[in-house]
């Protein structure tokens, strides 16, 4: 009686999506399925000949694709625009050795083009590729092969990223300091330590200081003896007070030279003086500039930098906050709890996801997906179901508002858009190629799992290379570029508990979006190859 519920297809697609769950929460090591867990228990079901409508397939690899892009649209263009671009570069080749090395071992191992199509996603923990693979080929094999890859690239970049440090005896913060990273660059600030040793500036305040010369400075603290104060434009200087500024390096030599001489910067004794990095998230701070919001006046606090798309810059009264800049403010506790809320209070009381303008994404992004494109020499494709959406929501993401269509939501709304989706697209996924799982495994067999380790090593070893030795990066940026390429978020997870430094997540965030994208392109146009 109750197997026989299963045979109503709403029925069956919760109880996989509630079994699939409750899979993926188990972990070995801190490494779990996750949301693959649901593909696991989809594919099982499948085995046993219970199918999910393709409909339901198809809507949620909408929402899923759309989600996707309208995440990554905002900072995949303005990392195009950047110094970012390097890491976009790394992606992309990261990707470019999966696809080639995908097609080498398609022909080695004479395996079908839809298998091997799945391995590689499976292989770069892609399901955006998955879902392009799927749409291209409209084989389940696809399924097969990247539920069988999927573990061992899980795995694969969790072992390479914590084994390769401890194997080479390398000491990742000092390796750190020793090169140059993703956010250093001309534009970005330094902290210097002046010791005011002009008589002329006694019993000045710093707003008589008259810092406009020297455009870039910021003074975030004055230490006084043992005490750190913050500060502010009506703050008192004395001879042999030390000014704590942050600007460029040449703006800091000038002011050095006409107030005193730069001294090693100490914070041991930083009493009430904090410093925290805040991200903008409030509606109502995006568009607005420091000037308007004077911080220092209103609230205490003073901006030292700003970092944007994942490169810092030296903060400037006229810069116009996006959703997701990260300001480093000084400040005592308390004035800093208050300018956090400021800048990441939400209204709770509104839904932050637009119907009309999700509505009108998805029926353009399908519109899109329906267009042929011929490509000289190899034939005609179309964006279909998956490209088509993500393009979309690319481009008017990037935008951020078209006349009444929004496509700035905040990340937990987005959040929900992007689980449902993925879960509905891996629910239908997973009982499409469940029917021929069993018999593939047994005909492909070791071929499989020879080919998915092939796919997955060459990337990660070759791409750490290049990062590493070709772009000359430090471990952590290359390791974090290596995660970002290779869509692994567990590997960040373990990177991140090797080092304290925040550059890793950065240069996985720079890399990203380009390698979420490039992988779902690459699944569509590789079948001309296979």
């Amino acid at each position: 009686m109750i197997i026989s519920l299963l045979d109503n297809p709403l029925v069956l697609l919760f109880v996989i999506l509630l079994a699939g769950s409750i899979v993926g929460q188990f972990k070995i090591k801190g490494i779990g399925l996750g949301s693959s867990g649901i593909l696991l228990v989809a594919m099982i079901a499948g085995h046993f000949h219970y199918q999910i409508p393709s409909l339901v397939q198809q809507l949620g690899l909408s929402l899923f694709i759309v989600a996707v892009g309208l995440q990554a649209g905002p900072r995949f263009f303005l990392m195009m625009r950047t110094k970012g671009m390097l890491f976009g570069i790394i992606g992309l080749l990261i990707v470019l050795i999966g696809a080639v090395t995908t097609v080498v071992v398609s022909k080695l191992f004479y395996l079908p083009p839809a298998l091997s199509l799945g391995l590689m996603t499976g292989a770069m923990t892609s399901t955006p590729g998955l879902a392009a693979a799927i749409e291209a080929t409209n084989d389940p094999l696809a399924s097969v092969g990247y539920g069988i890859a999927y573990p061992f690239g899980v795995l694969a970049v969790v072992f390479f990223v914590q084994l390769l440090p401890k194997v080479f005896k390398i000491n990742l913060q000092e390796d750190l300091h020793r090169t140059s990273g993703p956010i250093r660059n001309e534009t970005s600030p330094e902290v210097m330590t002046i010791e005011v040793t002009d008589p002329a500036l006694e019993k000045r305040t710093l707003q008589e200081l008259k810092l406009d010369p020297y455009h870039s400075v910021v003074i975030s603290r004055v230490i006084r003896g043992n005490r750190n104060i913050i500060a502010l434009g009506d703050t008192v200087i004395v001879t042999g007070d030390r000014l704590v500024a942050v600007g460029l390096r040449s703006d800091l030599d000038k002011l050095a030279a006409d107030i005193g001489r730069e001294v090693p910067t100490n914070f041991k004794n930083a009493d009430h003086v904090k410093l925290r990095r805040v991200t903008v998230l409030s509606e109502e701070m995006v568009g607005k500039n420091l000037r308007e919001l004077d911080l220092r006046k209103t609230y205490g606090v003073t901006v030292t930098r700003l970092e944007h798309g994942g490169i810092e810059y030296n903060q400037s009264p006229k810069w116009r906050f996006e959703r997701g800049d990260v300001l480093t403010m000084v400040s005592s506790e308390d004035r800093l709890n208050e300018v956090e809320k400021l800048f990441q209070r939400k209204h709770h009381s509104v839904v932050n996801v637009h119907l009309l303008s999700l509505s009108f994404i998805l029926l353009i992004g399908v519109l899109i997906g329906m267009i042929p494109i011929v490509l000289p020499g190899l034939g005609t494709i179309k964006l279909g179901v998956a490209g088509g959406p993500l393009f979309a929501a690319l481009i008017i993401s990037h935008f951020g508002k078209l006349g009444p269509i929004q496509a700035r939501y905040y990340q937990p709304s987005n959040q929900v858009i992007r689980d449902i989706g993925l879960a509905l697209f891996l629910a239908g996924a997973g009982t499409t190629a469940g029917e021929g799982l069993v018999e593939v495994v047994r005909q492909e067999g070791l071929r499989l799992i020879v080919g998915g380790s092939i796919i997955t090593m060459t990337p990660i070893v070759v791409g750490y290379y290049m990062s590493r030795f070709v772009f000359r990066l430090s471990v952590i940026h290359s390791l974090g570029a290596l995660c970002g390429g290779m869509t692994s978020t567990p590997g960040l997870g373990a990177l991140n508990q090797l080092s304290s430094s925040e550059e890793g997540s950065i240069t996985y965030a720079a890399a990203y979006p380009f390698a979420l994208i490039f992988v779902a392109i690459a699944s569509q146009l590789l079948i001309f190859f296979l």
